[in-house]
């Protein structure tokens, strides 16, 4: 049987793990990978407020892509002449509402805490709770999702900090603000969203960059090796890393402008 993980634990970890109070932080995280926790989710949120204290404020990825545009998702079950009719069926992005998918329990807690602010990007929106949330996810360009127009620039900014509790750097978003500034080529693919413009529902459409996390593994570990700030431990049951988002941004956008260039073409 596993040992049960308590908030107790968790803070008591989250503090070794160097998660100072006051910081802003991104978090991703998978619940199941912590442990056995009492109080589950919610548990975890508490013990990340209590650790942050009043001045510390948190963020979650909270991503609906069920409201892109189904030519861009290619889902095989929709086929194209019902494309139009998914568009116009799909209710507007609601920030206060709209669920999100594959982000875990966690995101989905604080996203639903009271006084929770999230961003009004219909497909990469991010939330925060704490003083400094409206800040975090105030800008985010319909075709900027990842880069200087979005939350995660705001973050850079703000001299926040990375948690992975039980997930690795491929679930890392800020490594795509490292994608937006290494100054590489930008592709860009067409996409849609149904939103509330004025208070009525309308579907936009807009071009968004094409992102690439196939190396995001290799280069939180060529980061970790560089010995910038990462700070590595277990919280609950689960391995975990801290790092500084701005350290990380700048050595991973480097290192995207040097070793990119010299991958392998993809197949097909």
């Amino acid at each position: 049987m596993t040992e049960l993980v308590t908030q107790a634990d968790l803070v008591r970890d989250l503090r070794a793990l160097g998660l100072a109070a006051g910081s802003v932080v991104l978090v991703h995280a998978s619940l199941s990978r912590l442990g056995a926790v009492a109080g589950g989710e919610q548990a975890v949120v508490l013990a990340l407020e209590e650790v942050l204290g009043p001045n510390g404020t948190i963020v979650v990825p909270t991503q609906s892509w069920h409201l892109c545009d189904p030519a861009y998702l290619g889902d095989p079950s929709v086929p194209p002449d019902r494309w139009d009719a998914v568009r116009a069926a799909l209710p507007a992005y609601d920030p206060a509402w709209t669920p999100t998918r594959t982000m875990g329990a966690v995101a989905d807690a604080v996203r639903t805490r009271v006084g929770a602010i999230r961003s009004a990007h219909p497909h990469r929106s991010f939330a925060a709770v704490g003083p400094l949330a409206g800040r975090a996810v105030e800008r985010h360009d319909l075709a900027d999702p990842v880069g200087e127009g979005s939350p995660l620039a705001a973050l850079y900014a703000l001299d926040a900090r990375v948690l992975l509790l039980g997930v690795g750097h491929d679930k890392n978003t800020s490594l795509h603000l490292a994608e937006a500034r290494s100054g590489l080529p930008v592709t860009t693919v067409p996409n849609g969203a149904p939103v509330l413009v004025d208070g009525v529902r309308r579907w936009v459409a807009f071009d968004e960059p094409v992102v690439d996390d196939a190396d995001f593994v290799e280069a939180g570990a060529a980061f970790a090796a560089a010995r910038l700030g990462e700070r590595h431990g277990v919280v609950g049951h689960a391995d975990a890393r801290l790092m500084p988002v701005r350290a990380l941004v700048d050595f991973a956008g480097d290192w995207f402008r040097r070793t990119r260039p010299r991958r392998p073409a993809p197949v097909g």
